[in-house]
């Protein structure tokens, strides 16, 4: 069973950072692609950055130049780097993860449960 678990969401204020981790574990052959999205309260979910293996960074127009996204491919972890944040930064951030289990399967998504960041004064 595979699961996301996520950490380092919390109450920052406006002009802070904060760093976003997110560890994959369980049955993995392979993780093609981890990224982050959020969800704001009576919004639509959105994409914030995504990061393929040997694949080029796309990151939401929102937050291009005050975040980064990174990964650590040994340990299945993203990391998302947060900087200059501004209070509509507000939600719930998921990792999302495209894995493949085991040898011939089709890779699939996976979701963490979120973390919740706060920008507030």
């Amino acid at each position: 069973q595979v699961q996301l678990v996520e950490s380092g969401g919390g109450l920052v204020q406006p002009g802070g950072s904060l760093r976003l981790s997110c560890a994959a574990s369980g049955s993995i052959r392979s993780i093609n692609t981890m990224g982050w999205y959020r969800q704001a309260p009576g919004k639509q979910r959105e994409l914030v950055a995504v990061l393929p293996s040997g694949g080029t960074t796309n990151y939401a127009d929102a937050v291009k130049g005050r975040f980064t996204i990174s990964r650590d491919i040994a340990k299945n972890t993203v990391y998302l780097q947060m900087s200059s944040l501004k209070p509509e930064d507000t939600a719930v951030y998921s990792c999302y993860a495209v894995i493949v289990v085991r040898l011939h399967d089709l890779p699939l998504p996976y979701w963490g449960r979120g973390t919740q960041v706060t920008v507030s004064s």
